[in-house]
């Protein structure tokens, strides 16, 4: 399965669910559940603003996302938040590429 992330994707999504960009309880539930607005917002950050990321595989793309959570988390001296099966869950639901 193809995965695909970018600004433009993530602000459709939001618009498609009619949730606001700053309703932290809707992007939660969209992303699946408690954490799901960080993890939202750390794709955001993982993608450069004009950029589209494409993963080939659910593996890669939670390789990816960790991956930057482990980085940022560094850069800052903390301890780098577990991507939960529930948010992975979401991420596939949401960006896998529809054919």
């Amino acid at each position: 399965m193809t995965f695909i992330l970018s600004h433009q994707v993530l602000d459709d999504l939001l618009q498609a669910h009619r949730i606001k960009s700053n309703d932290l309880a809707g992007i939660d539930k969209l992303f699946g559940g408690a954490d799901g607005y960080y993890w939202y917002h750390t794709m955001r950050h993982l993608c450069p603003k004009k950029d589209v990321m494409v993963w080939h595989g659910e593996a890669a793309m939670r390789a990816a996302v960790q991956g930057h959570e482990n980085e940022t988390a560094a850069e800052d001296e903390v301890k780098p938040q577990q991507l939960k099966d529930e948010h992975l869950a979401a991420m596939v639901r949401l960006l896998a590429l529809r054919r």
